[in-house]
């Protein structure tokens, strides 16, 4: 049996006790709610109305074949907007305060054909305890033997172009999720290491009606009533697909794979040599976070420092606290990891990819003949 993994050094605890506590007064001094607001409210309505809209249009048979691809592209990039705004904080618990709220609102996942329970598990206790932990994090195998994104890997020879295939498999993210992922997650042994077989009746239920009735709307429904062609279905539902990973994809990427990120290992007893918070600090990035437009879109992903520190925040609040988190990281001279912008913690991640594909595998092959070639010479 795995030893379960513990953050053993608390020398640095107070880093995040100080963090917490400026954070409480900041709420409390400005008498704010920790959860949605007006401008978050709108944000639901504004994606999940828009959201409804696009598949009305494209359901009304008004309009030609290139117009409703434009639709349909338009359509799931709103998936990934309603994921992340809406479905996100909800999961997390921390839209309202109301536990029948947050449970209604996270239904929306339900509809872009995903499984809260199963995401629940995968990211809220798995992902957000051992961030970027090799074997721990299943989050972070994006396609394994693919694309390598730990030093801890091995390098193969096709992981050498990985910087320019990648971001074509972040587009598949959509639909491996809708029909694969969530089925295999469910049903496999173990998550990381952690046990993943006592899930309640119910669960199984939800699993299978709700992908069924996802199957149902925007595959079986498309196909009885668009005037289209099954081909043409067919290029219009991947295209969707397609900007729905692409955006999912890159935003979690942006946030964990990017230069100055840590991929730490556990020693034999299972231990890793750092205080949660700090290792969260050490393995998380943020992006665009002065940019009024990725917060809107992003939902606060494009600030998953403070998600990771206060995952019961709804994100409305992360632009507001995060100047409040940067002076503390800098005050306990402890890592805070950012990009100004989109474009520039894209190009980090390209680096990243390219760093650990293609250089480490000429590195890889240069150690492979000094070796060869010592061993000649020692014959």
């Amino acid at each position: 049996m795995s030893q379960k993994l513990k953050f053993v050094d608390t020398s640095r605890s107070e880093f995040f006790a100080t963090t917490r506590k400026r954070v409480d007064a900041y709420f409390k001094e400005n008498k704010i709610s920790k959860h949605a607001n007006g401008a978050m409210w709108a944000k639901t309505v504004f994606f999940l109305g828009g959201f409804v809209l696009l598949y009305a249009l494209i359901m009304s048979n008004q309009f030609g074949v290139w117009s409703m691809l434009g639709l349909a592209i338009v359509l799931g990039m709103f998936a990934a907007f309603i994921g992340f705004n809406v479905s996100h904080d909800a999961i997390h618990g921390s839209f309202s305060s109301s536990c029948k709220v947050n449970k209604a609102l996270s239904k929306s996942f339900e509809i872009l054909g995903a499984s809260p329970y199963v995401w629940n598990i995968t990211h809220n206790q798995i992902h957000h305890t051992y961030t970027n932990i090799p074997g721990h994090d299943e989050d972070i195998e994006v396609a394994p033997g693919l694309v390598r994104i730990s030093e801890e890997e091995k390098v193969n020879k096709i992981q050498r172009y990985q910087h320019f295939y990648a971001f074509l498999l972040y587009g598949l993210a959509s639909l491996s999720w809708v029909f694969r992922k969530d089925y295999k997650k469910f049903f496999q042994k173990k998550i990381g290491q952690q046990d993943n077989t006592n899930h309640p009746p119910v669960e199984y239920f939800n699993l299978f009606f709700y992908k069924f009735l996802y199957y149902t709307i925007f595959i079986v429904l498309p196909l009885c009533i668009l005037n289209i062609t099954w081909w043409q279905f067919i290029i219009g539902f991947v295209a969707m697909h397609l900007a729905e990973g692409l955006v999912l994809g890159l935003v979690f990427q942006l946030a964990h794979v990017v230069e100055g990120m840590a991929f730490p290992v556990p020693d034999s007893q299972g231990n890793i040599d750092e205080a949660w918070a700090v290792h969260q600090m050490q393995t998380t990035a943020n992006f665009a976070r002065k940019s009024a437009l990725a917060n809107f879109l992003c939902g606060g992903l494009n600030m998953q420092i403070e998600h990771h520190l206060f995952p019961r925040i709804c994100h409305i609040h992360y632009a507001a606290i995060s100047d409040i988190v940067k002076a503390t990281a800098e005050e306990f001279d402890v890592p805070y990891i950012e990009n100004a912008t989109f474009f520039s913690a894209l190009q980090s991640h390209y680096r990243m990819l390219k760093k650990l594909g293609k250089e480490a595998y000429l590195e890889q092959a240069t150690e492979n003949k000094t070796t060869a070639s010592a061993e000649i010479v020692a014959v």
